[in-house]
């Protein structure tokens, strides 16, 4: 396949023109969802199209024109197309490999080779972050962008073509909204992709180096980066695969590295090549390893490129074999890397689940095709079973390297149900409170204040006539939204928690009230403070 049909190619002067035409026109996701209305616009983040087609059917307005042209794939005539983009014009758009157009008439089609739609990047990322200027406190806390990526199977109602470049899904959403948004010196975004990560990464950031093996990936992510004003001085792109294109440079060191890898587990012929022959290989998602080896290595080998202080957050699945707990796993990898380490499982799927995700997902259905589904999902089965691979996980992995002496932190844990994004700065917060713990033994934490944060609730439940309740339980409303279950002493010392009080004389004050000795009481609450300040439902005061 010809790689240049459908990659976009960058020029300032046309792409100051066509931010002009999207701007002006309030191509923005605001802009967009206003034209469509909630209705069309919820069933469109479904990808079901139609209402989309009925809200913009006959609309002269310019957002309608370019929803239908480069979001929903409908040809357009050229003079709806001209009036939407008058300052680059149609024939600036074939110059930037977006469009084809069939002829010079006015009622000649103009057809999408791209997908270019608006993003809002709402990441977490308030005040105080890094705009093209410099550290000036002056970010907003939304920005927005338009991300170039291929047409999907909504548009093209076809299968994806293997090197398809992915636009912003749902992992890549959910990696930005993780990941931690401090100022940064030097930043990695490994399988950059499209260059979404990159481009979160360039508010908070000097430099940004994005990494990918595929070229038209790289293509992509220096457009948006362009469309976007940063220049290669602040968004560096270098083909290679994985850390090769950083690893031995003599270039300082990471501060941060994100990466939403080629994660998916995809048939291998005989140990060897990517596919068995019946499935089709994706740059965007197969990483050209057998099993879970690219996120194991990607785990184990980052290290390398971290700072010290360094941090690295990625999304990745792992196999649970049989007789194993998810977590020895990918446990054995967070030792192997000599890292700080925090796995949150996100997801866990059967074999047979996760071939039908994945199958589909390369634009594979079975009534589409039922031969090619039935031989495909085959595959799948046969590969895992010859690991004995009874599930499949999919979280987020923060990994840190220690300023000063060995690791401390492992953490492996199941988080299932909805959590409130963004989760960045609490994870910040997290690492935060783990070194401020770390720091302090009980006799020098029994001297601190604390308080509660403010999104605890706390639930008691009484046996009717009881003077006290049988259960307590404090409610975290943000983070990973964690309910604690506390006993009474715990209980108390969290509700006398308002910076007025050490906890050493708040645990005194228990001791009296229970007729126990103070030793007794601190031993006892003492490792559920550290628990709670951990989570963030406790703070120094």
């Amino acid at each position: 396949m010809d790689d240049t049909i459908g990659t976009p190619r960058t020029d300032p002067a046309l792409l100051a023109a066509l931010r002009r035409d999207l701007t002006g026109s309030a191509f923005t996701v605001d802009g967009v969802e206003g034209l469509l209305g909630p209705v069309a616009s919820a069933a469109l983040h479904r990808e079901e199209a139609l209402p989309a087609l009925r809200a913009t059917a006959g609309s002269r307005d310019p957002r309608a024109t370019l929803t239908r042209l480069f979001v929903l794939g409908v040809d357009v005539p050229r003079a709806q197309a001209e009036r939407a983009l008058g300052s680059l014009t149609v024939d600036g758009a074939r110059r930037l490999g977006l469009v084809d157009a069939a002829g010079a008439g006015p009622d000649d089609a103009v057809r999408a080779l791209v997908d270019l739609r608006p993003y809002e990047a709402a990441d977490g990322l308030g005040a105080g972050g890094l705009d093209s200027g410099g550290l000036d406190g002056s970010t907003p806390s939304v920005v927005d962008w338009w991300i170039a990526s291929d047409l999907g199977e909504l548009a093209t109602g076809a299968a994806l073509r293997t090197d398809h470049v992915l636009g912003v899904g749902g992992a890549s959403t959910t990696l930005a909204q993780v990941t931690v948004r401090g100022p940064r010196g030097r930043v990695l975004d490994l399988g950059t992709g499209c260059g979404i990560q990159g481009l979160h990464a360039s508010r908070h950031a000097e430099h940004v180096v994005g990494t990918d093996i595929s070229r038209r990936a790289l293509a992509f992510a220096r457009f948006n980066a362009s469309l976007a004003g940063l220049g290669e001085d602040r968004f560096e792109l270098r083909e290679g695969s994985m850390l090769e294109p950083v690893v031995g440079t003599g270039e300082p060191l990471f501060d941060l590295v994100v990466s939403n890898p080629p994660f998916v587990i995809t048939p291998r012929a005989h140990g060897g090549a990517a596919g068995d022959g019946a499935v089709p290989v994706y740059e965007y998602r197969d990483g050209g390893r057998t099993g879970d080896a690219i996120v194991r290595e990607l785990v184990t080998g980052v290290g390398r490129v971290l700072a010290p202080g360094g941090v690295a957050q990625l999304l990745g699945n792992w196999e649970v074999r049989r007789g194993e707990d998810w977590s020895e796993r990918v446990g054995q990898w967070i030792e192997e890397s000599g890292l700080d380490g925090w796995v949150v499982q996100r997801e866990l799927q059967d074999p047979a689940q996760y071939a039908e995700t994945w199958i589909r997902d390369g634009g594979t259905t079975p009534d589409r095709d039922r031969a090619a589904w039935d031989e495909r999902y085959a595959a799948w089965l046969d590969d895992f079973a010859s690991r004995d691979v009874e599930a499949i996980g999919f979280g987020i992995v923060t990994l840190r390297r220690p300023e000063h002496g060995a690791p401390s932190l492992r953490r492996l844990e199941e988080v299932t149900g909805t959590v409130r994004q963004p989760l960045g700065p609490w994870i910040e917060s997290s690492l935060a409170a783990h070194d401020w713990l770390t720091a302090r033994d009980d006799d020098a934490l029994a001297r601190e204040r604390l308080v509660v944060a403010g999104d605890v609730t706390e639930e008691r439940y009484l046996t009717p006539g009881a003077d006290d309740p049988s259960i307590v339980l404090l409610r975290q409303g943000g983070g990973l939204g964690r309910t604690v279950r506390t006993g009474t002493a715990l209980a108390g010392l969290v509700g006398a928690c308002d910076g007025e009080l050490s906890l050493g004389q708040i645990v005194a004050a228990l001791g009296s009230l229970l007729d126990a000795p103070a030793a007794d009481v601190a031993a006892d609450v003492l490792p559920g403070v550290r628990g709670l300040v951990r989570d963030g439902l406790l703070l120094p005061a």
